[in-house]
């Protein structure tokens, strides 16, 4: 997940602090006639072609951009090219069933998500997100309708800031970085707005309150993005990450010491401990600030936390090896 010309922070943002999609948490809308679909990204219909599966994988997660864009495909590994082939030619053919069906029966429920997620199965977030605003005006109060809805907005527009980025990686112009900044921008506050639709629908999905903090920073607003997050700080599942947020957002307002105690909180806090790698990156962002304001002892301190954690990863990774040798 983490590449080194990604976008969704502002030194590495596709790397999530948490380690985890925070907007994954919530739970797919039920249907209104009581039955229960499988979360996915791209909800399709149940009773349709066996064969279209796949379209029944799990929830796309649009807070991490590479699972959005470079996520594991959701066919299934057929075996063969020629099984491929036929893989897309049955969808093909049930995509152009769908489109003469709903043009002949445009109230059609099922239909609509079962085509839209299709689009999304063939990358093409913007005819899903045509599709599912058609579908909104036919269905204004389904919540499937709108949930998909959200992820297709969500998704054109970070497939917009994945092009804009290779074409910037591509041409360099000012034109190009204007227009690069400008999809940045657009992917923050999409976030932001699918935010605060979620939340107003269900206050207790605190996740998003992560998720909206997040997008924030990545806006720049970054006094807003450390309050949010400091309201997370207490909440044992969200702390490391909403101290690590903060840290951030002080970093980016120049406040190196009040950021060096938000590292603090996540690199060596006994009460909860965060994963290692945001410890591991919480670390080496001490000692680069210890250097910088020439706290020569703090660094040393700093240092050997680091060592005890390097070797206590490598320890993990051995036997993680030596198990997957034995079995």
């Amino acid at each position: 997940m983490n590449e080194s010309n990604s976008q969704f922070r502002s030194v590495d943002p596709m790397t999530d602090t948490s380690g985890r999609s925070p907007l994954a948490s919530e739970p797919m809308p039920r249907e209104s006639k009581g039955q229960t679909r499988e979360s996915s990204a791209s909800t399709g219909n149940q009773t349709g072609n066996p064969d279209l599966s796949p379209l029944e994988g799990g929830r796309w997660r649009p807070v991490t951009p590479d699972e959005l864009l470079r996520r594991p495909s959701t066919t299934e590994d057929f075996g063969s090219e020629a099984s491929q082939e036929q893989k897309q030619k049955v969808q093909l053919e049930r995509r152009q069933e769908l489109e003469h069906k709903l043009k002949a029966n445009p109230t059609d429920l099922d239909g609509f998500l079962e085509l839209a997620a299709i689009y999304r199965d063939e990358q093409r977030p913007i005819e899903a997100k045509r599709l599912l605003q058609q579908a909104k005006q036919i269905f204004p109060d389904d919540e499937q309708v709108t949930w998909q809805l959200e992820e297709a907005i969500l998704a054109r527009s970070l497939q917009q800031l994945r092009e804009v980025t290779d074409l910037a990686d591509r041409i360099n112009s000012v034109e190009a970085d204007r227009e690069l900044e400008r999809s940045r921008s657009d992917w923050a506050h999409r976030r932001m707005d699918v935010c605060r639709a979620r939340l107003e629908r269900d206050p207790s999905q605190v996740s998003y309150r992560l998720v909206m903090a997040e997008a924030k920073f990545d806006a720049e607003l970054f006094e807003e993005s450390y309050k949010d997050a400091g309201r997370l700080t207490e909440l044992d599942e969200y702390s490391p990450a909403a101290h690590f947020l903060r840290a951030k957002c002080l970093l980016a307002m120049g406040k190196d010491l009040p950021a060096m105690k938000e590292l603090r909180a996540v690199a060596l806090r006994r009460a909860v401990v965060a994963p290692k790698p945001l410890r591991r990156t919480s670390l080496m962002l001490l000692i680069e600030l210890s250097e910088k304001l020439a706290l020569s002892l703090t660094g040393q301190h700093y240092r050997k936390q680091l060592q005890q954690l390097d070797h206590a990863i490598a320890a993990e990774k051995q036997a993680a090896a030596s198990q997957k040798e034995s079995s």
